[in-house]
């Protein structure tokens, strides 16, 4: 058994089936990792009662302060002390995901666990020092900190901007790389089992995220998005994560209604979590990292789809699905990756995984086919207003409504979803061509979110 293979405990907890390695987090921990947004970290890591943000020394000498780990933030962020002090920073974890403190002076403390401590001690101070958590994202998601020395005026050079610091504007009518295959949008049949046994593998992967383009993507199953999940109502998923990366990672199923306290808490590399959940609605459901920030996460590829068919749905010659996501290029968590996503400025937008992968590998009809085209908006910030120029939909389902069915007069030619959200859209295609699929909003449209319907007689 290898270094970091788990031993593994499991229990029953109602309808949920939890698993945990050999270093859990309590179960209410797992609540403000898979749960709470971004901003709800921050409103508790500067709310004033913790402890002061920042914290003088006055004196030289040998100093103790005690600094947390928590919430995506170092408290204290400032620490002023008089020059030639040495400061002995007690370091606590109080976090349910690991987090580490490392100084630029060089020191830096063990990844440390909910609830550890370690201790550094800091060189007879001359100037400022900074420090950050390793945790791929977590510096550029604001986990620094910065020992300064009182008295002293220095002198910083402005920081690149995150444009400056940009890839630039990507070709997307260049041809991919040799050996490139797209992602498999064909949806096939829910299987007849009632139990759905899934394990799904966290794995860093370098993808063709755009024609010619490759870059390292967070992952689950190594594809983005992750691997297509279907059903019928009443069904049972069971869903193992194994964790075979450098990093904390969870999950969350939109399509299961359950206490997220331990499901979608944070798993550390090498350890598997299992969770059971019985899909009680239809509907087009997202999946994704909760492991926050979950902005990093997401953006960097950790989503997929579930899809639970409703009752009765209606066979069609045709069935593929398109998860919509944005496109963030650079080192994953890196400071000006992280900058774009916080600006709301994608490098691309695709559709499962590619920006402009379908003008490449065209999906497939026939004259007269019925296509059905599931939709899930992964964002995560973006809206997306699906469309398929030359047809018309006569059926259009959304977030578990149908809005039109065949056979009403009226037709659509949107489906218009939030992130987050789900559905699908019906027509027949009339006549052979090529009939380009896009997100509407032309932003997006015309930067990824695009790709093409072949139909052949």
């Amino acid at each position: 058994m290898g270094p970091l293979a788990p031993r593994v405990r499991a229990w029953r907890v109602g309808a949920v089936i939890f698993s945990r390695g050999v270093r859990p987090s309590p179960p209410v921990a797992g609540v403000l990792v898979g749960c709470l947004l971004t901003a709800l970290a921050v409103v508790f890591a500067t709310s004033g009662r913790t402890e002061p943000p920042a914290r003088t020394v006055t004196a030289s000498g040998t100093r103790v302060v005690d600094v947390t780990l928590a919430n995506m933030r170092i408290r204290p962020g400032t620490i002023e002390a008089a020059p030639g002090t040495r400061l002995v920073l007690r370091v606590t974890n109080k976090d349910a995901m690991q987090h580490d403190l490392r100084l630029a002076s060089g020191q830096a403390t063990p990844m440390l666990d909910q609830g550890e401590s370690a201790t550094l001690t800091v060189p007879l101070l001359k100037g400022t020092v900074d420090g950050w958590c390793t945790v791929a994202g977590h510096r550029a998601a604001g986990m620094t900190m910065q020992i300064k020395t009182t008295g002293t005026h220095e002198t910083h050079a402005p920081s690149m901007s995150h444009q400056a610091m940009g890839i630039g504007q990507l070709d997307l009518s260049a041809r991919p790389s040799a050996g490139w295959k797209p992602y498999d949008a064909s949806l096939k049949p829910a299987p007849g089992a009632k139990e759905h046994r899934v394990e799904l593998r966290a794995t860093d992967r370098e993808l063709e995220v755009a024609p010619g383009v490759r870059q390292t993507m967070w992952t689950f199953g190594g594809s983005v998005p992750g691997p297509v999940l279907r059903g019928r109502v009443g069904d049972v998923f069971v869903i193992t994560l194994v964790n075979d990366t450098t990093m904390g990672h969870g999950i969350d199923f939109h399509a299961g209604s359950l206490a997220p306290d331990v499901p979608m808490r944070t798993i550390q590399p090498g350890e598997r979590l299992t969770c059971r959940f019985t899909a009680e609605h239809a509907g087009a459901w997202l999946y994704h990292c909760s492991t926050m920030p979950m902005l990093q996460h997401i953006a960097n590829g950790m989503y997929g789809a579930v899809i639970i068919d409703p009752p009765n749905l209606p066979r069609a010659d045709r069935e593929y699905v398109l998860v919509q996501g944005e496109l963030y290029l650079g080192q994953p968590g890196s400071e000006a990756q992280v900058g774009k996503m916080r600006d709301g400025r994608p490098d691309a937008w695709m559709f499962n995984g590619t920006a402009a992968g379908y003008d490449h590998a065209p999906l497939t009809a026939r004259t007269g086919d019925r296509v059905r085209v599931w939709v899930v908006d992964a964002g995560p910030s973006s809206s997306t207003a699906f469309h398929i120029v030359g047809a018309q939909f006569d059926t259009l389902y959304k977030e578990g409504a149908y809005l039109l069915r065949k056979g009403d007069p009226g037709g659509a030619q949107i489906l218009d979803l939030a992130p987050g959200q789900g559905g699908f859209v019906e027509t027949v295609v009339p006549e052979a061509g090529h009939y380009p699929f896009v997100d509407h909003d032309m932003r997006h449209g015309e930067s990824g979110a695009h790709g093409i319907l072949k139909v052949t007689p």
